[in-house]
């Protein structure tokens, strides 16, 4: 009995960890899937271009990715809560 409360106990626990529990985890992944999206159509362009202008267009591409990943977590921190309905 006492094995079978503590699973249910670090169930409950890992539901909850991995919830959050706060309304901001959408949000704060939406901007970063944007922000990667981004990055991915830099780099595409990279592809086609040569020289200086691909290394621009590389340069940039992480760039965007960072600045996607701090906004994120920025949101994140924030605990802005969005009303999903």
């Amino acid at each position: 009995m006492r094995n079978l409360l503590t699973i249910a106990a670090g169930g409950a626990m890992l539901m909850l960890t991995a919830c959050g529990g706060q309304g901001d985890d959408a949000l704060g992944d939406n901007v970063a899937d944007a922000a990667e999206n981004r990055a991915d159509g830099l780099e595409d362009a990279a592809d086609n271009a040569s020289g200086a202008q691909e290394d621009s267009l590389e340069a940039q591409a992480e760039i965007t990715r960072d600045t996607g990943q701090a906004q994120e977590e920025a949101i994140d921190d924030a605990d802005v809560v969005v009303n999903n309905q």
